[in-house]
């Protein structure tokens, strides 16, 4: 009786051992984050084993975290029960990176285990990373991608990518670890003044209403491409172009040299100023030593006006064409007229002839003719005509010679009743002369008067 009074005492000492909480929690989940701009729960994916007696089992900690599920959850004997457990801040995140805190399992029989979770707590601008491949300066298109570094879901997000290359907007899901690749257009004129180096990518993320800001770096690879052309036209105004444009993303150091020889420089321009001039014997060298920036070009332009050399060269020969005609005549004849005031208030013209013998003639007879609507008046100056011709109008002086450098001046006197408006000619004199044996001839120019109405004073009105 004795045994049996102590065994059942021992049975009642061991029965809370017995039906007290006997679980085996193994966390299967890592990487687990929280968002602190977004206040998203982590998740925690737990597998529970029941080592103990069927119990309803139920979470909660003490530093302010919301916890799922909420409630009880049953589990039975010898049970493994996979949970997500949920953790989710209740108010603002002031602590960032790794966090780690304790929670607890409660069992029906108000009996609990304690349990440690470490998670990492960031901002929503390092939950991502961007980039893209390298450019040249040939590239059509650039692949960019935008990576989830975490074990978090982001569902839809909003991207805004800019950079100096491009600028658009993407709409997409991005899960867990996930990479999302862009390939984009490229258009050489956006970037074809840029240098080689690296350029900033800018990714404005939106999501759930939360926005942050990404960068990213962008490689922009060196290509050295100088290309030269070079036009040649016109024969009496030539003109060399010379274009050098560099397409590289480089700094392009360039020489360019125009030669010339000791006259054709005399008639060239050079746009723009050449940097140095250099001569060696009969050829003239201009150098030009410029940095091109990518994009940058330069345009030289050497022209060469023969007009001007051709035009003193015509101008040389007329000159000498017309001394030659000059020295081979011997009589030169000048023809002037001259407004008249007549007593009557006709319209009166005094005509006046110059004879200039250069060299030694004989025979000479001067001939001069009248204009018509005009009548000879018979005082003369000078000398008189030998003979008039009224019939055919005209007038004759002879002179059986005159001498080298000598000069005669012979006048008349024409007038008309008639009124003349405008511009009046008069015909050229001629003479007709002998020079060693033979008969040479020589003309005037033509004299011209113009005349206006004439305003009638007072005393005609």
């Amino acid at each position: 009786m004795k045994r049996v009074f102590i065994l059942m005492i021992l049975l009642v000492l061991a029965l809370p051992f017995v039906l007290s909480l006997n679980l085996n929690v193994e966390k299967t989940s890592s990487g687990e984050v929280m968002i602190a701009d977004l206040k998203k729960p982590a998740d925690f994916n737990l597998k529970i084993a029941n080592l103990g007696a069927a119990d309803y089992i139920e979470f909660y900690n003490l530093l302010g975290f919301q916890m799922f599920p909420i409630g009880t959850t049953y589990i039975g004997a010898g049970e493994t029960k996979e949970i997500v457990l949920r953790v989710s801040p209740l108010g603002d995140l002031k602590t960032r990176g790794h966090y780690t805190f304790d929670y607890f399992i409660r069992g029906g029989d108000k009996s609990e285990t304690k349990q440690t979770l470490t998670f990492q707590i960031i901002d929503l601008k390092d939950a991502f990373e961007v980039g893209s491949g390298n450019i040249e300066t040939q590239s059509m298109s650039l692949q960019i991608y935008i990576h989830n570094k975490n074990n978090f879901n982001f569902g839809n997000i909003t991207a805004k990518f800019n950079s100096a290359f491009f600028d658009f907007e993407k709409q997409f899901s991005l899960g867990p670890y996930e990479r999302k690749n862009f390939d984009i257009q490229l258009n050489k004129e956006d970037f074809n003044s840029l240098m080689a180096g690296f350029y900033t990518l800018n990714v404005e993320a939106e999501v759930g209403g939360k926005t942050a800001e990404i960068e990213g770096v962008i490689k922009y690879a060196e290509k050295d491409v100088l290309a030269t052309s070079s036009t040649n036209y016109g024969f009496v105004i030539n003109t060399e172009v010379i274009k050098k444009i560099n397409e590289g993303n480089v700094v392009a150091q360039t020489e360019t040299v125009v030669k010339k020889n000791i006259i054709s420089r005399l008639f060239t321009t050079l746009t723009p100023e050449p940097d140095s001039v250099d001569r060696q014997g009969l050829t003239v060298y201009y150098v030009w030593n410029r940095e091109l920036n990518p994009g940058e070009t330069l345009e030289i332009t050497a022209r060469t006006n023969w007009l001007f050399p051709l035009v003193v060269i015509l101008l040389i020969v007329a000159i000498v064409l017309l001394v030659k005609q000059y020295s081979r005549t011997n009589i030169v004849l000048k023809k002037r007229v001259n407004f008249v005031r007549a007593k009557g208030g006709e319209f009166a013209l005094k005509v006046s002839i110059f004879v200039n013998a250069k060299k030694y003639v004989e025979r000479v007879n001067i001939i001069d003719r009248l204009p018509p609507l005009v009548k000879l008046y018979e005082r003369y100056g000078g000398e008189k005509p030998t003979r008039i011709d009224e019939k055919n109008r005209k007038l004759e002086w002879n002179f059986e010679k005159l001498e080298a450098g000598e000069t005669r001046a012979l006048s008349y006197i024409i007038f008309s009743k008639v009124g003349i408006l405008g511009k009046f000619a008069l015909p050229s004199a001629s003479a007709i002369y002998e020079k060693d044996g033979e008969i040479n001839e020589t003309e005037s120019n033509k004299a011209f008067f113009i005349t206006e109405p004439r305003v009638k004073g007072p005393e005609e009105r």
